[in-house]
């Protein structure tokens, strides 16, 4: 069945076997991946639907696997668990996958170009599938905020963060698109920024940030679902003090 999701000023296509079971190897995009449906509901009225693209910032590479700088990949990696949609297509200099959230159409992407050239996927793939900047959510590692704290903000700053900084210089410079930040922490004491990014977690910070992961999944689901809303304040204020005791 062809699953049509169609909304102003954007639309993905895709067939629901397609994305879950039709690629058995990674591709090149054909030249155009069409998605797009009207689905009616009960009373028979056409439901559009706006997708999301979901990004999540890294670097490529067994090297760089389970590094604090690439947590946002492992994010759309849990999400692509948890949904059930194949990373299988290089498009944009990314790789993706097609699927939706409940009946949400949601293009997940990691970036190949390395992380301060994240941009260079981001951009081109919202506009050739026509996202408007409040459904691009980025996932990306934040030193601001404790190790496995998670925050979701509908806008902001690239707070020296380069692979974002690179993202909105791909977005027109616009800051008014939706980030999911993954908390890393800071250098302890005098270390090097750059050596703690590419450094791996201790055993305590790792089961941390897979807590913390499973928990954005849920959190990813509500704002794709029902935008942000009282469940996202609840959710940052329980992000915020859950490692304080009372």
């Amino acid at each position: 069945m062809l699953y049509a999701v169609s909304g102003p000023s954007t639309s993905i296509s895709y067939r629901r076997s397609l994305d879950y079971h039709g690629f058995h190897r990674r591709r090149l995009a054909p030249a155009r991946l069409c998605v797009s449906a009207s689905l009616p509901d009960a009373n028979g009225i056409k439901v559009e639907y706006t997708p999301w693209l979901i990004v999540g910032l890294g670097n490529p590479g067994n090297k760089y696997h389970g590094t604090r700088h690439n947590v946002g990949f492992e994010m759309i990696d849990r999400i692509s668990q948890e949904e059930g949609i194949l990373l299988n297509t290089i498009q944009s200099k990314a790789l993706i996958g097609i699927g939706s959230i409940g009946e949400v159409p949601i293009l997940l992407a990691k970036p190949q170009a390395y992380m301060n050239f994240s941009g260079e996927s981001v951009g081109p793939l919202a506009a050739y599938y026509q996202v408007p900047l409040r459904h691009i959510l980025v996932a990306y590692d934040e030193m601001n905020l404790p190790n496995g704290v998670l925050r979701l903000a509908p806008r902001g700053g690239h707070g020296y963060h380069n692979g974002l900084k690179n993202v909105m210089g791909h977005l027109d410079g616009c800051r008014e698109f939706p980030r999911l930040c993954i908390g890393i922490g800071n250098p302890p004491g005098t270390m090097d920024m750059k050596a703690y990014l590419l450094q791996k977690f201790s055993f305590e910070e790792r089961k941390q940030i897979d807590a913390a992961q499973e928990q954005g999944i849920g959190a990813v689901r509500n704002l794709v679902l029902n935008g942000f809303n009282h469940s996202t304040t609840r959710f940052n204020l329980g992000q915020k003090y859950k490692y304080h005791k009372v």
